[in-house]
């Protein structure tokens, strides 16, 4: 692998415009395919062959109006009047009338005929049914919805359009990505001492990102691709761009300064440092695309968008940044006696004894492994803590509950909550079947039989008149439970249900299913939660795999195994704290409830990927310092002490653009940026910091110990660059792969 990537970063670094200029190509051409696309994006939760999506794909063939999506005018009367008042009603009039002939509306309920007026008069709730699903419905058609409300507000009434057509909006903020790259470049220019070089890696990371981007957005008009799935490959983008590039420029700059020529240089950092990007990346992509096979389209979707994101940030990486090197020349090269010089030669000489001045992280790892019991102790303790409040982790799908503060979907929700009830945001659809074919008189008496039953569940708030369809041959009925659609006393309502269906079919002689919006997604998340473990399985064996095949060791993959798990399991516990139990929700603009369902397994996914980043550039410098040495403990100082400034400042540029999207306004692009900046941080600055070398010191020399019969089975992957034409002294500050693989197999 060492080899072919050699001759593709020198190739690169020679056809220096060539390269630049596909590239540009490829960016031009993204943005004409979603020009012509047209696509949109959604937040449409499905899972095909469900009950309740084989029910809805009835109701919506059966039941036209009620099948597709719908949104809710919320009024609310203003000034001492009520919104049966002259002018007030006149305006409720005519803004459903207007409602009614906007596009893609099926039917307009009005408040009187759904009942939904307050006792006071001072709230009426109308619904706008849809003819279409929400992966279906226009941004044209919510826009003139919101049109049409906007000219009923008046002095005294207030309209606000919300409802579950509304939950497929995403509110972003474009301010994220401006301060995670700022913050970005300030680390990139203190780590390489130069504006120039710190450029470069956010130059190639907006241009991978925005290539991705703007094909996910071309696809987005033949494959439902959602919010999230875009928000998601940006922040990954953004983060492993400038991760990748920055580990082959830190190398290519160490060389320069070492006396290489620009060209060689640029081939060795892509065959050595890329080699370790290309395995790096491909545990992400792995990970990432591993998501399909929990079987849920949306799911799969938003795996294989941020996987295309990260295999596009390894081909920016290993061609545009080498053509970049060309472009730039010996201008990058360290002046000597500048501090970027100083930088490189302290930190090539990081633990040796006798030297002055080691770095900041050859002193950390010195302490560390002085001492490696009671750091490994602390470290592990301090994690578990934070991973305590994981154990009251509750799932569920976002619901316009979650909104941003302000925005109509949000105001309208909790004015619905607040005055009719918060079931009457996510009502269950119930469909009633005759067992036997039956007269319209018959099926009305058994639908009827139906809403008797049904209100006997606890947790029911309301149950409205059965609605038979135009055949006469089904019925169907709105339960409104007592608790919030994302509630888990929801999803035991749903549950229960289902549970009663057989005794319901004997009592009234029907069959019923639930479905819904809110039905499919108590289904979604409970695939989600029934998915998390094995896929968790899954994750851990994987890697214990790679970093088998890459150390040749048992050790190591172990121990890497579990600090993984203990990154994740401190990830999830802040992420509970602050999103499920409301600890800082006040300074971060959240509203405390349910965790979303799919964050767990993304979370894992990404996380994976990115620990084993990590794994690879901090112990294969290690590794190779041992097999240099036979010290094991000079290795964990000099070998880490070498790699330890990159490292962290890629952590650290890494949990600042996850942060940065904190400033979003939609909760789960909040919740889901905050769990990946606390994992990343605990996973490079406590697990690989710290957990690594102490466990290495402990070990001693049987950190690297494979029995010789496994060594001969495993594959070698070439990737330590053994098979270069030109092998230098390794340069400083990068953690790249063993270059004595005789050491192999060795106690």
């Amino acid at each position: 692998m060492s080899g072919v990537l050699y001759r593709i970063g020198r190739a690169c670094f020679a056809h220096r415009w060539l390269v630049a200029a596909v590239w540009l190509v490829l960016l031009v051409g993204a943005g004409a395919g979603m020009k012509i696309g047209g696509g949109q994006l959604d937040n449409t939760f499905t899972i095909p062959g469900s009950p309740s999506q084989t029910a809805l794909d009835q109701v919506q063939q059966d039941f036209p109006a009620a099948g597709g999506t719908s949104a809710q005018l919320v009024f609310a009367a203003t000034g001492g009047t009520t919104v049966t008042s002259p002018a007030n009603a006149a305006a409720i009039s005519r803004a459903l009338a207007k409602a009614a002939a906007a596009p893609q509306v099926a039917a307009v309920v009005p408040p009187q005929k759904s009942r939904l007026v307050t006792k006071d008069g001072k709230t009426a709730i109308a619904t706008v049914e849809y003819r279409v699903s929400a992966s279906d419905l226009d941004t044209g058609a919510l826009d003139a919805l919101g049109s049409i409300a906007s000219a009923a507000d008046s002095g005294t009434l207030s309209v606000q359009p919300g409802g579950q057509a509304y939950s497929s909006l995403s509110s972003g903020s474009g301010s994220s990505e401006v301060t995670g790259l700022l913050i970005a470049f300030a680390v990139l220019t203190v780590a390489l001492a130069s504006l120039v070089a710190a450029g470069m890696p956010l130059l190639t990371a907006l241009a991978g990102m925005a290539v991705s981007v703007l094909t996910l957005h071309g696809l987005a008009a033949a494959l439902s691709v959602s919010n999230t799935a875009v928000t998601l490959a940006v922040m990954i983008g953004l983060a492993v761009g400038v991760d990748y590039a920055l580990f082959i420029l830190s190398r290519h700059r160490a060389q320069l300064a070492a006396g290489l020529t620009p060209a060689e240089s640029a081939a060795v950092a892509v065959g050595t440092a890329g080699t370790a990007v290309v395995f790096a990346g491909s545990t992400v992509i792995i990970a990432l695309a591993a998501l399909s096979v929990v079987g849920i389209p949306f799911l799969t979707v938003m795996g294989i968008a941020a996987a295309g994101t990260v295999l596009t940030a390894v081909l920016v990486a290993t061609t545009l940044l080498p053509a970049i090197f060309g472009i730039a020349g010996s201008r990058l090269a360290p002046r000597p006696g500048s501090r970027a010089a100083r930088l490189a030669s302290r930190t090539a000489q990081a633990g040796v004894p006798g030297r002055a001045r080691p770095t900041h992280g050859a002193r950390w790892l010195a302490a560390v492994s002085r001492r490696p019991a009671a750091a490994l102790t602390a470290a592990v303790a301090g994690l578990l803590v934070l991973a305590g409040p994981a154990l009251g982790l509750t799932l569920a799908l976002p619901d316009n509950g979650s909104a941003a503060d302000g925005t109509s979907q949000r105001i309208a929700f909790d004015t619905i909550s607040s005055t009719f009830g918060p079931g009457y945001n996510g009502p269950l659809l119930v469909l009633v079947n005759p067992n036997q074919a039956a007269d319209r008189a018959a099926v009305a008496q058994q639908a009827g039989a139906v809403a008797a039953k049904l209100t006997g569940f606890a947790d029911v708030a309301a149950v409205t008149p059965p609605q038979l369809d135009q055949a006469h041959t089904a019925a169907l009925i709105d339960v409104v439970p007592a608790s919030a659609p994302s509630a888990a006393t929801t999803a035991t309502l749903v549950t229960s249900i289902r549970d009663q269906t057989d005794a319901i079919s004997h009592a009234t002689g029907a069959s019923v299913a639930v479905t819904g919006t809110t039905a499919i997604n108590v289904d979604v998340s409970a695939r989600l939660s029934a998915a998390l473990l094995p896929f968790a399985g899954i994750v851990v064996g994987l890697s214990l795999l790679l970093l088998m095949l890459v150390f040749r060791s048992l050790v190591v993959p172990v121990k890497a195994a579990i600090g993984f798990l203990l990154s994740v399991g401190a990830s999830f516990g802040i992420t509970v704290a602050v999103f499920q139990w409301g600890w800082l929700a006040g300074p971060l603009g959240v509203t405390a409830g349910p965790v979303a369902s799919f964050l767990p397994i993304v979370l894992m996914a990404v996380l994976f990927g990115l620990a084993m980043d990590y794994e690879v550039f901090l112990a294969s410098r290690i590794r190779e310092d041992y097999t240099r040495s036979a010290n094991p403990r000079h290795a964990i100082v000099a070998g880490g002490g070498a790699a330890a400034r990159v490292v962290v400042a890629a952590a650290v540029i890494m949990t600042c653009i996850f942060a940065s999207f904190l400033l979003s306004g939609d909760t789960t692009i909040k919740s889901l940026a905050l769990a990946l900046a606390v994992g990343v941080a605990c996973d490079a600055l406590v697990v690989r910091m710290t957990i690594v070398p102490a466990v290495l010191a402990l070990a001693g020399t049987h950190a690297w110990y494979i029995p010789r019969w496994l060594n001969r089975v495993l594959p070698d992957l070439d990737i330590e660059g053994t098979s270069l034409p030109h092998q230098p002294v390794p340069p400083a500050g990068v953690g790249h792969l063993n270059a004595h693989a005789a050491g192999r197999g060795r106690t």
